[in-house]
Parts: C-alpha cells; structure tokens; sequence
C-alpha cells in the first residue's frame, strides 16, 4: 500500500485516483448506507470538494482503495464552510446544531471528512493499515499548514480505534442519529500527530460494508438547506 496526498490543483498528478475516490464514496456512503447526498450513477460528490479540499488516498496495485477529505477550519467556498461549521449554522439538515459546543475558525485546526475504505480490503490486518496510511497523509497536510488538531464526526467507537492505532483521538461533543443510516455519530479530536505505537491490542475496526467515514466512515455530510 502506499499514500498519496493532494488537493485539486494537483489532480492530473495522480490520474484516476480522484474520481475512484469519489467512486468509492458513492459505494459506501449512498448504495451501502443510503444517504440521500448528491451523487450520479458513478460517484458522490458534495459542497465540500472544493479547491480548499485535501486528500489523502490510499492505493494498492495503482487502485484507491481508501482515503478520506479535510480541510482547515478557515476554509470557505461560497456559501459553505466546513461541515461541521455549517451544522453549527444551521445550514445542514440532519446534524443538530449543538453537535460541538463551539464552531472553531482558526488555522490550527483542520477537519476530516467522507473516510472510506474499499470492501476488496478483507483483512482486518490490512484495513487497519490502509486507515493508519489514511490518517498520517491527512496529519503530514494539516501539519504542513500549522494544524496542530484534527476533528472529524464518527461512530462513538471509531475514538477507542483511533487510539489503539495510536491517534490519541477524545470525543468532543454529544452523540446523535443520524437520519438516512440511523446510526450514532459524535465529533471528536486528535492532536495533528502520525501515529505512535499502539499500546492496547491490534484493533477490530467497526463493521462497515468496508468502505471505512473517520467513521470508518464518517465524517459525514449531511444535505444542505441552502
């Protein structure tokens, strides 16, 4: 496996890899979970990718098999923020608008979202791996812009797997359901850091049809009301 980061302007660099990112998205987040987000036959694409977007990706044998978006909490393209900024705002349907008590604006911290992880990664070994290259692209770009945190909106278990991965992940907020796969989420935190050696078992990441949002899947997106 090997990672590859980028945002749009660096896109013919790596070829395909974006639309099979957005590709794998469409197959986990609205074939697999149902959400009702904007999507064609082919891929999942929302307010979000946008040119203040970053990526990281995770391929094997030249094919994305996981990745996941992110960008600074000062980011702004039009009428939109970052996720969990606009449900704060009220601008997102589905995400109630006390989810974190405060909606940061400051360089320091970035946000990451739509974490997916393919279904042809089978072993447990394997997806714990392709999250972890995941996660340290998505560190190296924050840090590169002087993040020093990361938050993201996960399955309340996702912090404990974060941590046994060795981002020392802490959730920040109260827990809701979300409305299109009616599972829990919560925003949580971590420090801007690559991963460290894990001091508790190898983990058993949360079931998902293997497609991982940090969530493994999850940052989540909800519909916007504007």
């Amino acid at each position: 496996m090997e990672n590859i980061t980028f945002n749009l302007t660096e896109l013919h660099k790596h070829g395909t890899a974006f639309f099979e990112f957005l590709a794998l998205r469409k197959q986990f987040f609205v074939d697999q979970l149902g959400w009702d987000i904007p999507h064609d036959d082919d891929v999942e694409m929302d307010q979000y990718d946008n040119p203040k977007a970053y990526y990281s990706l995770v391929l094997r044998d030249g094919k994305v098999i996981g990745g996941m978006r992110a960008m600074a909490t000062t980011a702004q393209w039009g009428a939109h923020t970052y996720m969990l900024r606009d449900a704060v705002d009220g601008k997102l349907i589905g995400i109630p608008a006390d989810i974190i008590p405060q909606a940061e604006v400051t360089p320091n911290i970035w946000e990451a979202t739509r974490v997916v992880i393919s279904d042809t990664v089978t072993t447990q070994a394997d997806r714990a791996e392709c999250l972890s290259l995941v996660l340290d692209g998505v560190v190296r770009q924050a840090r590169a812009h002087g993040a020093t945190e990361i938050i993201a909106l996960c399955p309340p278990v996702f912090a404990r797997t974060l941590r046994q991965l060795g981002f020392p992940a802490k959730i920040i907020g109260q827990p809701y359901v979300n409305l299109h796969d009616e599972r829990r989420y919560v925003a949580m935190s971590m420090p801007a850091v690559c991963r460290k050696a894990a001091v508790e078992p190898r983990p058993s990441l949360p079931h998902t049809p293997k497609a991982t949002h940090m969530m493994p899947q999850q940052a989540v997106h909800a519909p916007s009301k504007i």
